[in-house]
């Protein structure tokens, strides 16, 4: 069975942002979810693209491991890669409703 582009933003929704107390997916911060093709075993290589709420995040290393273990942690997931990106920039605009009604954003 093919894996979805959403089991993995699911999955992807354990990262918690240690300043904000967000998760990662409705904080806007993953821009892209790429799913290789399926292996002999069933299982896919996924690429993640992610960016920080700013090029000087001090919890991206945090982030981007946790990133790589909660993708990793799918049974459908094999090796994940995690890129920082950081254009287009990350804003506030890219925050789900839940997430700015979280922090109190309007």
């Amino acid at each position: 069975m093919a894996l979805a582009e959403d089991k993995v933003r699911e999955a992807l929704k354990q990262v918690i942002d240690p300043e904000l107390y967000v998760n990662i997916v409705d904080l806007g911060l993953i821009y892209g979810v790429q799913i290789g093709d399926e292996k002999e075993d069933g299982r896919h290589d996924v690429e993640i693209e992610m960016t920080m709420t700013s090029p000087m995040c001090p919890a991206g290393p945090q982030l981007v491991a946790g990133t790589k273990s909660a993708a990793e942690g799918l049974d459908e997931v094999d090796q994940a890669e995690v890129k920082v990106v950081m254009d287009p920039p990350w804003s506030p605009d890219q925050m789900t409703d839940d997430a700015r009604d979280h922090l109190g954003i309007f």
